[in-house]
């Protein structure tokens, strides 16, 4: 399906229109469950994502990178996947770690500034968030040789901005994956902006999704704030992928309606009447018209999952603030398996220099 959305003639897919109305001939037909499950993914992604600012305001929380108008892209990418895949997230990945699975509070907790946040909890195949501008596409397609050799019929998913595309990480990775046809997903979320840098300042090409052809596997444009044209086209790469077909690159299409960081100031380089464009196209809100017509939406509904994603992330807030801080010690065991002689040193020398009750 998605071959016949080629991006060198621009062609861009979309499942859902402006008004909330389905393609017939694209929409993969899901349940009422699960329709409701994303939506109230999406609503749970925005309330954490609010509140995450809100702390970081107050100092209780660190530098964040905001996630307002991704939650189609991430919450579309991640419900396609199966539980067996591998995830190699980047730093604005809050809606697929919350549909993964991955418990909101030490995704608090990280972002507070402990690494023990990052500690994927056992039976998750993700990686830690990579802060480093696309340094886990190459370790993704490195799994993806892994995979591979050892036939476990899964495939590697690895998301990164439009930023990323200008970094030789994203070239020597998806060259990779191009020769040795590796069961890697590049999810490419172009938000428009690498920080103030502009798309058009990045590069010639007139979508990120043709760069994949130069590599020898499909590329697709998909609407970045129709969740349905994410999942559609994210479930039918990893279909390929985990079959031996090889990789395929799909650049979701959407917009970054807050600051890059909570240290930016996105008013300094673009318009206020563009970011009011950009709203009116809330994922959400066409979301919402799309469960109307189903009759799978009214007040009484939004109202019930507004409650219960507020007391969810109450709940992680109050759970990661709960926990003890991050010891110093921490630095030195989680580094080798045998610790060598002259870190050892430096350990009993912290150990020695703490209060009495620390040691």
């Amino acid at each position: 399906m998605i071959e016949r959305f080629d991006p060198l003639k621009g062609d861009r897919l979309r499942v859902l229109g402006d008004d909330g109305r389905a393609a017939p001939d694209l929409d993969p037909g899901l349940g009422d469950a699960t329709l409701r499950s994303l939506y109230e993914r999406m609503v749970r992604t925005r309330l954490a994502d609010t509140k995450a600012l809100k702390l970081q305001r107050q100092g209780r929380l660190g530098t964040y990178a905001p996630s307002l108008g991704h939650e189609a892209s991430q919450i579309g990418l991640a419900s396609a996947m199966a539980r067996d895949d591998w995830f190699f997230p980047y730093f604005r990945d809050l809606g697929a770690y919350i549909t993964l699975g991955y418990p909101l509070a030490d995704y608090y907790h990280f972002w507070m500034g402990n690494e023990s946040g990052m500690r994927t909890p056992d039976g998750l195949n993700i990686f830690p968030i990579a802060i480093p501008v696309g340094s886990q596409i190459p370790q993704a397609v490195g799994a993806g040789i892994a995979v591979k050799y050892r036939k476990l019929g899964v495939a590697v998913v690895t998301t990164f901005g439009d930023g990323a595309t200008s970094e030789g990480d994203f070239h020597e990775g998806l060259n990779f994956a191009g020769v040795y046809r590796t069961p890697n997903v590049f999810i490419c979320i172009n938000n428009q902006f690498a920080i103030s840098v502009p798309r058009s300042r990045q590069t010639a090409a007139p979508t990120l999704a043709q760069k994949a052809l130069a590599y020898g596997f499909p590329g697709v444009q998909v609407d970045g704030n129709d969740v349905l044209a994410v999942y559609v086209a994210t479930r039918e790469a990893l279909t390929a992928a985990r079959s031996g077909k090889g990789p395929a690159l799909i650049e979701a299409f959407t917009y970054r309606m807050g600051d890059h960081t909570t240290s930016d100031d996105a008013g300094r380089y673009r318009s206020k009447e563009e970011v009011q464009e950009w709203e009116r196209r809330d994922p959400l809100a066409r979301f919402r018209l799309y469960l109307g017509l189903k009759g799978l939406w009214d007040d009484a509904y939004e109202k019930e999952v507004q409650a219960a994603a507020t007391e969810l992330v109450e709940k992680a807030v109050a759970d990661a603030e709960a926990r003890p801080q991050a010891s110093p010690e921490d630095v030195f065991a989680y580094t080798y398996a045998t610790m060598p002689p002259d870190l050892a040193a430096e350990l009993a020398e912290l150990q020695a220099s703490l209060p009495e009750g620390r040691r």
